[in-house]
């Protein structure tokens, strides 16, 4: 085998087959090449049979770790030859000289792990309600991201790469944090950044570097250009945080946060509804949208919060002896 990266892409439904085969497709003609391509399936056995079957010369294995994206990155990564693993979506394509630039942010030792642009590939027109600042709804980057001299706090887990060595030191990815349901709400949106932040503390002077140039493309269907999956993806965005907050502490679990609803969603609703005064109506849907995106996701984080505080406090009462 040659190349420095080993690649991993988790899939778990029929409907996203053809999504599949480009992904694996883009990342086989990177160059220089992966060093190997290993596709996870998770808890469908029918999705395995077919893409062992159709995916010539890539791994594929079903996820043996707990359910959930968590566990099948870390089904992969457990597989993975490569001094660096990189992870991709099973609905993204990677653009050319993808891999050559998540691959150049680790030439600087203290790049603990990378994430590279994500760019939606809407299958329709993008809404015309919804603003770049709020781009994360649809798993694309959005505008306002923080990326201070080229640090981030985590990375899109649609395209992100991480040491081998540290992914083994850090453990794995936080198993709160990937595809599972918190009460009636689905949590699944933040495992990349709690890993970064956990990898950070682990080792000290290490960062997470952004690369604009390692490019990938992740399909958004036309149903999630829709007001209920903004409130749909809100609602996962604030029970995720609220998870987050519990494992990484409200100081890391909300520091990048603090400062995109206090200036960046500002300065958004402020430029649109400027926009409305010069003729352009589009405007007055987007500042709505901004405003229930940090209604329904500020509200979602609340309730989860105090949810599961009030339910770690019964099971305390319970464990207690009487008497």
């Amino acid at each position: 085998m040659t190349g420095r990266t080993s690649v991993v892409i988790c899939a778990y439904t029929f409907d996203r087959w053809q999504d599949l085969l480009d992904a694996v497709g883009s990342v086989r003609a990177q160059q220089p090449p992966a060093r190997e391509v290993i596709v996870v399936i998770d808890g469908n056995d029918e999705l395995l049979a077919r893409a062992r079957e159709a995916l010539e010369g890539v791994t594929v294995v079903p996820n043996d770790d707990v359910q959930g994206l968590s566990g099948a990155r870390m089904t992969g990564a457990r597989l993975a030859s490569g001094e660096l693993l990189a992870f991709l979506d099973d609905d993204a394509v990677a653009d050319p000289g993808w891999l050559a630039e998540l691959e150049a942010a680790f030439d600087d030792p203290a790049v603990l792990g990378a994430g590279g642009r994500v760019e939606p590939a809407w299958r329709g027109e993008q809404p015309r309600w919804l603003p770049d600042e709020l781009l994360w709804v649809v798993g694309a980057t959005w505008a306002g991201l923080d990326r201070r001299d080229g640090r981030i706090r985590g990375p899109i887990g649609a395209n992100m790469g991480v040491r081998a060595d540290v992914l083994r030191r850090v453990g794995s990815f936080a198993p709160e944090l990937g595809r599972i349901q918190v009460g009636k709400v689905f949590v699944g949106t933040a495992d990349e950044t709690e890993l970064a932040i956990r990898s950070r503390a682990l080792f000290p002077g290490g960062h997470w570097a952004f690369r604009p140039a390692a490019v990938v493309r992740h399909a958004v269907p036309a149903e999630r250009g829709t007001w209920r999956y903004l409130l749909r993806r809100c609602r996962m965005e604030g029970a995720a945080k609220a998870v987050l907050v519990e494992l990484a502490g409200a100081d890391e679990g909300l520091r990048a946060e603090r400062g995109y609803t206090a200036s960046v969603l500002p300065r958004a609703v402020a430029r649109e509804l400027g926009g409305v005064l010069r003729g352009h109506p589009e405007g007055l849907a987007r500042s709505a949208a901004i405003v229930v995106a940090v209604a329904v996701t500020g509200w979602t984080y609340v309730r989860v919060r105090v949810s599961r505080s009030w339910a770690r406090r019964r099971a305390r009462r319970a464990a207690t002896p009487a008497g």
